[in-house]
């Protein structure tokens, strides 16, 4: 089941809504804990058991752990625990990837190819994982004592909100919020009118601009003038950020309806000066995941400058692998460790030389080409692309695209680069943050409800569309 469907939208989400606020609050956790069973069951049914029987084993696991005061049985069952949530990603998420190359390596010396099954790939696993893991280490460091209810945890493992695509929230943000939560028509109200603003990025933005992306990217890309080649990767660019910004607004909207306050995941990341800073406001929880649980750990900055480098190449290519089991992510992953190092090694003097605007230009450029590697599974066929950016070929420039892409395109290019300037700044935060007046509260009302019958009607038109990171 997805958010931008006529059977979230019309169905289970009212019915879901209308149970947690008729039910008394006592009860409210054993309603998200069984919509989101129906939820995740509804479009992964034959991984359902495995996930439920990974979180209970897990909840057992770090109650040992935590009541241990031997520091090697301790160590022991934190390790369990960890094997359990990531054996079931790596079994799921890498088995065909691994047994590929491997056959790949093996036909080189004549022999024969090992046969296994395709493995089919559960939605939202990368993200369960993460977050299973955020638990047991932070419980693991002291940072927060284990849950005592079993069903609390199943729902903060499991709630539909953030299950599929985040962003990953740790226990320890929270803590209080399972056990008791605060609730006001004002938060409520924001919380709608975030998920109508994400759906809207959804269906309004990055849908209609990803058809054309589609369409474009199945031409010979050898071909491609440098114009078109331009217009097509930032259209990409547009569109991965809109729908997974999209999906991220719509889970911090439906958790603030419930009363839970997630962390964000996007902070206007295009218009970062540096590769630096575009990592501390795109995918912010995942960036805040690899510091805290593998970066610092492997020794952070806190080392030799040659360490220090290596530590950012493994966190940059494992974060590339994480995204998916393909050379094409590795390589991206590369990509922005290079650029990550670099600025270390100095580059980020030359930004600073240079002023914000050009640094801004420089950095947004480095990140489509990125997202080229990142779109274009096959390798060669992705710098075929990329040497079409920079080959200067314009004599053939010409996009046979309807207006509708077109304007979609230059509002998304618009709304990306709106939080430059202050007063854009101040109208993303008056829209996200801050209580409405009276009058605010009837605008929002209106542009919500607006926003929802126009979204309903380009789902019914165009169907069903998933978002990019649930394969991730």
């Amino acid at each position: 089941m997805v958010f931008s469907s006529n059977v979230f939208l019309l169905y289970f989400l009212p019915l879901f809504l209308l149970c947690y606020f008729v039910c008394p609050k006592r009860f409210r956790n054993y309603v998200i804990l069984l919509f989101s069973i129906v939820f995740y069951g509804f479009g992964a049914p034959d991984f359902i058991l495995w996930l439920l029987g990974s979180t209970i084993a897990n909840f057992f696991l770090v109650k040992l752990m935590y009541k241990t005061e031997k520091k090697p049985l301790k160590k022991l069952y934190c390790g369990l625990a960890i094997s359990v949530s990531l054996g079931l990603l790596v079994y799921y998420k890498y088995a065909n990837f691994l047994i590929d190359n491997l056959n790949a390596l093996i036909s080189v010396f004549g022999a024969n190819p090992i046969k296994m099954a395709k493995v089919l790939l559960p939605i939202g696993i990368s993200f369960f994982t993460f977050q299973s893991i955020t638990y047991v280490i932070d419980t693991y460091r002291g940072n927060n004592a284990p849950m005592d209810k079993l069903s609390d945890y199943i729902v903060y493992i499991m709630m539909f909100p953030q299950l599929i695509a985040g962003p990953i929230v740790r226990y320890c943000d929270i803590e209080g919020e399972i056990r008791h939560r605060e609730y006001s028509s004002s938060e409520c109200l924001q919380g709608l009118f975030r998920f109508v603003i994400g759906l809207s990025k959804k269906v309004l933005v990055a849908d209609v601009i990803g058809a054309q992306v589609d369409q474009l990217l199945a031409t010979p890309l050898a071909s491609m003038d440098t114009g078109t080649a331009w217009i097509t990767i930032a259209a990409y660019t547009m569109q991965l950020y809109f729908d997974f910004a999209g999906y991220s607004d719509m889970a911090i909207g439906l958790g603030r309806i419930m009363g839970f306050h997630f962390p964000e995941n996007f902070d206007n990341p295009y218009n970062s000066a540096s590769i630096t800073e575009f990592w501390r406001r795109w995918h912010i929880t995942l960036g805040a995941f690899m510091r805290n649980y593998l970066y610092i750990p492997l020794g952070g900055n806190r080392c030799s400058k040659r360490r220090m480098y290596f530590n950012l190449w493994v966190v940059f290519l494992l974060s590339g692998l994480w995204h998916g089991a393909s050379w094409n992510f590795v390589v991206w992953g590369a990509w922005h460790g290079m650029w990550l190092v670099l600025e270390r090694m100095g580059l980020k003097k030359f930004y600073e030389r240079i002023g914000k605007a050009p640094s801004v230009i420089i950095t947004f450029i480095i990140a489509m080409v990125g997202w080229a590697i990142f779109r274009i599974e096959d390798m060669g066929d992705a710098f075929t692309f990329i040497s079409r950016l920079f080959a200067f070929d314009f004599s053939t420039f010409s996009i046979k695209a309807d207006g509708q892409f077109y304007t979609m395109l230059i509002i998304a290019l618009l709304f990306s680069f709106v939080g430059l300037f202050p007063f854009g700044k101040k109208l993303q935060d008056t829209i996200y943050y801050k209580d409405y007046s009276v009058a605010g509260t009837i605008v929002a009302w209106v542009l919500a409800l607006f926003m929802l019958f126009f979204c309903i009607a380009a789902i019914n038109a165009v169907g069903f569309s998933p978002f990019i990171y649930f394969r991730f």
